[in-house]
Order: C-alpha cells, then structure tokens, then sequence
C-alpha cells in the first residue's frame, strides 16, 4: 500500500506541475515538482540510514543523490522524474514479485481454516487448530482436507493439483490415506484424522512455502555487492566529467542514469520466478540460496529403496516342486500371507489376487515375527517363511528348492512354501524400479549432470542389477548414515552436488549435501525438513524439472543484470559526453528498468529443456492401452510358466491350445489398435524420421511367432507330432515371453512424456 501510495504522490505531482506550466505559472510548477521530489528523497534517505546502520552502503544513495542535485541545480522536473523513476521501480517490484510468487501465495491462501468434526450430537464446527488425532471429521464437496487421516467412507475423490502439480483427480477407497492441503473433487466424505492440523502435510508445506519466500537469494546479496561497486564508478564518472568539463549538469545527467535498479530488482525477481514456478509443479525450493545451489550441480547422489525404485516388493520369480501346480503353490502362499503385515506376505496376497486367485481367510494364522505363517488350509498344515523358520517347524529338506544363496544374491527376500512337512515353493521378490527412472537419469545428463552414484544400505548383490540399468557411474552399498554423509563429503568436495533420498536414514546426508533433494510425498518428515528442495509428488522425474527450472532462473537473473547495468553503462558514457540531458536520461533509466524487470520475469515461462512433448489427446487411446499393459504382463507371465511345465508330455496342450487363443483374442488387437491411432498420435508429438517404426517391427516380429505357434499346434495333434514339436514349442514361448515383455517396457519407456503421469 506505501508504494502506492507514494507513486500516486508524484503522478500527481508531476501532473499538477505540468497544469501550472502549461498555464504560463513556470515558478510554481518548479515548486510543485521539487514538493513532489522532496518527500520520495526522504524515503530513500530512511532506506539508505538503515543500511547505514546495518553496516553497508545502501545502493539507493545514487537515487539519492540525484533527486538532491537536480532540485538543488534549478532542475526540479528532472529531480521529479527521477523520483517517478524510484516510486515506480518499486511498485513495478511489487507487482513483479506478486506475479514471480502466485504459485506461493497460492499454497499460503488455501492452508484451511475451519473443519466439521462429526460427534454424536451431529456436526460441529471448529478451528483447524482443535482438530484431535482420532476426531472424525466431516470433508464437504469443493473444501480443502483439513489434516492427514484415513478415508472412513467407501470411496473419494480428491483434487491434487495445487500440491503435486499433477491435473489428474485421486480415487481413494476406504482406509486410503488422506494429505492435508487436497481439495474434494467428489461428495462429501468422513475421515479420521491422524495429525493435528499443526503437525499435518500441509502444515509443513506451508512452513517450507514461507521459508523460500523470506529468504534473501545469495544472488541478491552479490547483486549489493556489484551495486556498491557501480557506486564508485558512477561517483567518478560523475566527478570526472564535472572536473573535464565544468559542466556540473553533466554530473547531474551521469546520477540520473546511473541508478541501479536493474542490478537490485532484476536477480532476485527471476530467482523468486523460479521458486513460483518450481510450486506449480508441486517442488518446493527452500529460498534462492537452495535454487542458485541446484543451478550449479554436476553430481547427483541417489538412495536406492523409495527413491530410484517403488520401495515395494513385487513376485520377481518362483519354483515349484514336482508334482505342484504353479498357481495351486501361489494360491496357498496368498491365502496364509493375508494372516501376515510383513512386506513379503503383502506382496504375495497382492500377487495371487493380480492372478484372480480366490483367497479365503485363515481363521487362526500363526505368525512368527520376521520369520514366518503358519496354519491350516483345507485341513492341510502349511507353513510359509525363510529357510530358518521351515527348519525350526522340522521341514529340513527342501527338495531341490534350496539354491536360495543364488536367489537371494539377485533378490530382496526369498520365501518357501512348505505342505504337510515338504517344501513345495519358492518365491523369489524383489524391490520395482520406478518407471520414471531411466528417463529421469538420462534427462539429468542431457541438463549436464556427469556423475550420478547410488548410496544404499542394501546388499552389493541387490544393488548391482539397479544400478546397471541405470546405467550409474558408481554404486556404494552396505552404507550405513554415516557412510552416507562420508561419501557426500567426498562428492562435494570435487563439484556442486546434490543428495536425494526419501527416509529417515537419508536425513543426515540430505542436509551435508550441496542441495538435498527430498522425496516428500511419500517420505519421512525428517528427510523433508532436512532437504533444501522438496518434491511434494512421488515421482523421481520432477528433480529434472527442479534442475532445469533453478538453471533457466539463475541464467535470466544474470542476464537481466548485465542488460540492466550495460544499458546503463552506456547511457552513462553518453550523459558524461554531454549527449545525454538530465531530464532525457531520467526517461531512459525509467525505460531500463522496465525492461529489465521484465526479462527478469521471463523466468515464469519455461524454457526449451523444460517443454516437454503435449500429453496426447484422449482419442488417440494411451490410457486404454496403457490399462491393457496388465493383463499383457499377465499373459508373459503365464507363457514362461506353461513352457516351463512343459514336462508334463502332451497333457500340456490343452493349456498351449488356451495361450494361443489369448494371444490371438489379446495381443494381436491390441497391436493393431495401438497401429491405426496410438502410434500416428505418438509420431506427430515425438517427431524425427518414423519414430515408432521400432515398436511397429516388434509387433511384426510378435505376430510371426504367435503364427509359428499355431502351426506348431496343428502339428503336435498328429502322430507323434508331439515328440517333434515340443521342443519348437517350449522355444516359441519363451520367446514370445521374451519379446512381448521386452516390447512393452520399450514402449511404456518411448511413450511415457506423452501422457499426464509415469506409465
């Protein structure tokens, strides 16, 4: 409001003096303009007392200076000008940090107020900071989700774009959780809330919101530091051209232009740009000390487990004993894992459901804890655990299952299956690499990151395969915090370098790293707090958008720095030249500073390396080929399984017989679908010379083998047919195993920049 107020001031200034000298009335509008000057000159001489007293030179004496001379040399108008020249400077700030910050004061505006908790009077309504952990709250279409909680109700429907960046709405179904700061997009919906509103999500992302917007960007500071050096020379350009000349009205003009508004505005106006920007795509940087950080990393550092993959265990393999059906093994795991909260057993009951495998309940599992289940189904004894807990419930032998050493080697955890005192399985699980992660690391390097090495506390062993898809430069495993921070130390030591991680254990490196990168979506409190930049999204690819938006940002502020103050070096020379009158030079510093405040301000738009290719319209099918992924993976799986129990002689046919039909019913339309709309779509978006004709040579490859198959089967039915087409058989399905998995993950990889969220 004070900026206003003062600009109103000398517009009003400027346009009664210009009325009284369009009237004949020169001496009084020479007064009316030094009244206009005067009360500006005393602000800036508040603002210059303060620096003063902080122990720096205020950069504003130059503006200073000028307003004083030029209403103390009978050029009043000029001195008014020039007070124009400061007044809107600063409420042309105002208005350039409320736009560079909208995304900020966004997140601020919608922090919620009130909650309706539900009792059993009926509802109540309180201030967020009643809420209770336990209290059921009552969350109406359009309001803002007051705290973290649990879903009561059978199902929601929640808008998280104004923390994740991400357009897309959230389906949640009972027990889901819930984050704080999430609009309802659907009906009204019960919760129950497991933070106070003080020590929810939200909470926290307003406190990092408010730390990055009130910290002072060390390229502000630097800019003070080049501005008191431009103090100097504009004092000796000034001087020497009144001491050459005589002309002290050369001194004044060289005052005039040489205020450095472009040097004090222009930097941390791009750099706060920058944080805005970084807030719409749900990262918060923590000030402009952490965006100038990111802007110069050249080595990045990775945990492993919830960073560069899910963190969630998956089925990678498994064994059967002779004699044991595959899926009956599966179906027995699944129906005592669902007695277990251990991650093996959930992802062993979410393997067998992903089967449509029907799981009833054990009425009384044993559990041991972190060993294994126990109990009976269909009155059959079964156990499932490690090696060690079979052998302490007496199963000794595991009938040729037993290579676990080399399993465990590739995997994250090994679980045997054990029938009426006999092993019968083994399943092999392991930790999913994210989706996003092969692109996410090779769009690193193409910003310039060259080096890029992996810290984890896991196994050598369970490392190596991560890292080798990924193509790392080096791995570090077995790390424990301490190593981590060691290792940090030493990265740091060579070049800009920055730590992402998600836990706990992640913390203390985050915070000695150059720039901690915080997975914070689903990550730890402690690794949020500790990083100097948060993703509120839990996707690894929004590190690249925080790198090349912290590059873009620096780069402009630079650059409207040395636009800035190289049009006002010029016009400087020109003013000591006597090219240049006072009252010109004060309308040409004014067009300077406008011009660069606004580059400064092209930060908001994103550059060339952050524009990524337009998620594809709906009618070119992505999402529905993309949810046939699925059943496709389903179907690989059950290829490798039917050819690795082939043994069976021509008993197995029947099942041949009903893969041939699935691929014929499956795989083969969706192919031809993905041809006549998918792809075209893809190819007009990606560009370059037939960029799917890869994918559409593996569909033709894919179609050859399942034609080679058919006619395989036509031969197994003659005499003898089987002994000679068995082996053929076997090979044909492992390769269409092979080839259709391969195919899929290549295309989710090519095909992932096209649609609003990772494949």
């Amino acid at each position: 409001m004070r900026r206003k107020i003062l600009l109103a001031w000398v517009l009003l200034g400027l346009a009664g003096g210009a009325v009284a000298f369009a009237l004949g009335y020169g001496v009084a509008a020479g007064w009316v303009w030094s009244i206009t000057a005067l009360p500006v000159a005393a602000h800036v001489a508040i603002g210059v007392v303060r620096s003063l007293l902080g122990g720096k030179l205020g950069v504003d004496i130059i503006a200073l200076a000028a307003i004083l001379a030029a209403v103390g040399m009978g050029e009043p108008l000029t001195g008014a000008v020039v007070a124009l020249m400061v007044a809107g400077g600063e409420a042309l700030e105002g208005w350039a940090e409320g736009r560079a910050t909208r995304a900020l004061t966004a997140l601020l505006a919608r922090a919620p107020r009130q909650a309706a908790r539900v009792t059993a009077t009926g509802v109540e309504e309180i201030e967020v900071g009643a809420i209770a952990v336990g209290d059921i709250l009552l969350v109406r279409a359009g309001e803002t989700v007051p705290s973290d909680g649990a879903l009561e109700d059978a199902a929601a429907t929640l808008d998280d774009s104004a923390l994740t960046g991400e357009s897309l709405p959230v389906n949640l179904v009972q027990g889901g959780r819930l984050r704080s700061g999430a609009v309802n997009a659907g009906a009204a919906f019960r919760m129950r809330a497991e933070q106070t509103a003080a020590t929810s999500s939200y909470a926290a992302i307003i406190r990092l919101t408010r730390d990055a917007a009130e910290t002072r960007p060390p390229l502000a500071r630097l800019a003070d530091q080049w501005a008191l050096g431009f103090v100097a020379l504009t004092a000796l350009v000034a001087g020497g051209a009144w001491a050459w000349t005589g002309d002290s009205v050369r001194a004044l003009a060289v005052l005039v232009v040489a205020t450095p508004c472009p040097l004090i505005l222009a930097a941390p106006i791009a750099l706060v740009a920058g944080i805005g920007r970084a807030a719409a795509r749900g990262i918060v940087i923590k000030g402009g000390g952490a965006l100038e950080r990111l802007a110069r990393v050249q080595t990045m550092l990775f945990d492993k487990t919830g960073t560069l993959t899910t963190g969630h265990l998956r089925l990678a393999a498994m064994d059967v004993a002779p004699g044991m059906d595959r899926d009956a093994a599966l179906r027995l795991a699944g129906i005592l894992a669902q007695g277990s909260t251990h991650p093996v057993s959930e992802a062993l009951a979410q393997a067998a459901r992903a089967r449509g495998l029907a799981l009833p309940l054990l009425d009384a599992p044993e559990e041991a804890a972190g060993g294994g289940v126990a109990g009976s189904v269909a009155g059959v004894r079964v156990l499932l655990g490690s090696q060690a807990f079979l052998a302490k419930q007496g199963v000794a032998d595991l009938d040729g299952l037993g290579a676990s050493a080399a399993l465990v080697a590739v995997a994250g955890s090994v679980s045997f299956l054990a029938r009426e005192g006999r092993a019968v399985a083994v399943f092999v699980l392991a930790d999913t690499l994210r989706p996003e992660a092969p692109r996410t690391l090779r769009a690193l390097r193409g910003l310039g990151v060259t080096r890029m090495v992996m810290l984890t506390g896991d196994r050598a062993a369970a490392a190596a395969p991560i890292a080798a898809a990924l193509r790392l430069d080096a791995v570090q495993a077995d790390c424990a915090p301490a190593e981590k921070i060691t290792a940090v130390h030493q990265e740091s030591a060579k070049v800009a370098t920055a730590m992402v991680g998600d836990g706990i254990n992640d913390a203390p490196a985050l915070a000695a790293a150059g720039v901690g990168i915080a997975m914070g979506a689903q990550g730890t409190a402690a690794a949020a707090e500790a990083g100097d930049v948060v993703l509120l999204v839990d996707r690894l690819d929004r590190v690249v958008d925080a790198i090349a938006i912290a590059r873009r940002s620096r780069r402009i502020a630079l650059q409207a720095i040395g636009l800035g103050m190289g049009l006002s070096g010029v016009a400087m020379v020109a003013a000591a030249g006597g090219l240049l009158m006072p009252l010109a030079g004060a309308v040409l510093q004014e067009g300077i500073d406008v011009l660069a405040i606004l580059f400064a301000l092209t930060a908001l738009r994103p550059g060339r390396s952050e524009r990524a290719s337009a998620p594809l319209p709906a009618s070119a099918g992505l999402a529905e080929r993309e949810a046939e992924h699925t059943a496709l993976r389903g179907l690989a799986e059950a290829l490798r399984d039917t050819a690795e129990g082939m043994d069976a002689g021509a008993g197995a046919l029947p099942a041949i017989e009903a893969l041939d039909a699935r691929l014929r019913a499956e795989v083969l339309p969706h192919q031809r679908a993905e041809e006549s709309t998918l792809y075209p779509a893809a190819a007009q978006r990606l560009g370059g010379v037939d960029p799917m004709g890869p994918l559409i040579r593996m569909h033709s490859a894919i179609e050859i083998l399942v034609g080679q198959l058919g006619h395989l089967i036509v031969a197994a039915h003659g005499p003898g047919g089987w002994e000679a087409a068995s082996g053929p058989i076997r090979r044909s399905l492992f390769e269409l195993e092979a080839m259709l998995s391969l195919h899929l993950t290549i295309e989710e990889e090519a095909l992932a920049e096209l649609g609003d969220a990772p494949a």
